[in-house]
């Protein structure tokens, strides 16, 4: 099958690899040349602009647009409408809003594009294991796109599916994601309390290798932080500032409107705000009032 592929950052070139090994014929495009480059020596085609990608595609065409959500998304999807036919569909692989998806689905159906919304885990692991695809659409768009699908899963049996009309796929990935922040704070916070347990003088990659197999907390998350304690345990060199790319903040705000109490993902994203102060003014001001009411001492700027 043939697929246009819009986006050359790290999952985007390894999702184009897949396809390429698994004999779909890909054309791809990105905004600085040099990707396109490399696609183009793996044996994709390589095309100059999205008008020029779009050229190289037979109808009924389909273009996977792999680019960040928000502006960027919409700018691509607004130029494909201007340059597909009806009959052709778009694929939003990225990290997407589901409420843009459902609105970007609409705008393509006034004009008889179809649009599918595919929520994409795995990362850049991807081309090794495959990616687990979350998949939102008309059934016939959906089923059309199968044999993509059935090549960057796990299996073509397992680890993607249809989960409903558009914005669906998205959907199902925000509360993913979610998740994700959970169980990466839970995970953080076990390994903190036992880091700072000295006195037993834990090796804390050790223990991440014992719990991997076995234990009723093993995970890939778990195998993922083996890898990262396994040269340094005290992880020096890495910066305590973590950043979200707005999914934890869309499902914390999804679990409001539908009255769900979701109290770990709503901490485990307020965490993350944290690791991004280098000074707390709440930290402050709590060290002021303790001092106010009870005469408690305070540290001051230089001690």
């Amino acid at each position: 099958m043939q697929l246009g592929l819009i986006g050359l950052g790290k999952m985007g070139a390894n999702m184009n690899l897949r396809l390429l090994q698994g004999g779909h014929h890909m054309v791809v495009f990105n905004r600085s040349p040099e990707p396109v480059q490399t696609a183009a020596e793996a044996g994709a085609v390589p095309s100059e602009s999205v008008a020029d990608l779009v050229s190289k595609l037979q109808a009924p065409r389909a273009v996977w647009t792999m680019v960040p959500a928000g502006d960027t998304t919409e700018e691509i999807i607004d130029q494909l409408l201007t340059l597909l036919s009806p009959g052709d569909t778009i694929i939003d692989g990225g990290n997407s809003n589901y409420k843009d998806s459902m609105r970007r689905a609409q705008k393509c159906k006034a004009q008889n594009i179809q649009f599918v919304d595919v929520g994409t885990s795995g990362g850049i692991w991807g081309l090794k294991e495959g990616y687990s695809l979350m998949v939102g659409g008309d059934v016939e768009a959906v089923e059309h796109l199968r044999p993509i699908f059935e090549t960057l899963a796990p299996a073509p049996d397992m680890g993607w599916g249809r989960m409903g009309p558009s914005g669906a796929g998205h959907f199902v990935k925000m509360v993913h994601n979610g998740i994700e922040y959970g169980m990466m704070q839970a995970y953080a916070e076990g390994f903190e309390i036992m880091q700072k347990k000295t006195e037993l003088e834990l090796d804390l990659h050790q223990i991440s290798e014992v719990w991997r197999f076995g234990s009723v907390v093993r995970s890939w998350l778990l195998d993922l932080a083996a890898n990262a304690l396994a040269d340094d345990d005290q992880l020096t060199d890495i910066k305590g500032w973590v950043a979200d790319s707005g999914e934890g903040r869309w499902t914390v705000a999804e679990a409001i409107d539908l009255d769900v109490p979701a109290p770990v993902i709503t901490l485990s994203l307020q965490m993350r705000f944290v690791s991004r102060q280098q000074e707390s003014y709440a930290a402050k001001m709590l060290a002021a009032l303790r001092n106010q009411f009870g005469g408690h001492a305070v540290k001051r700027e230089g001690e």
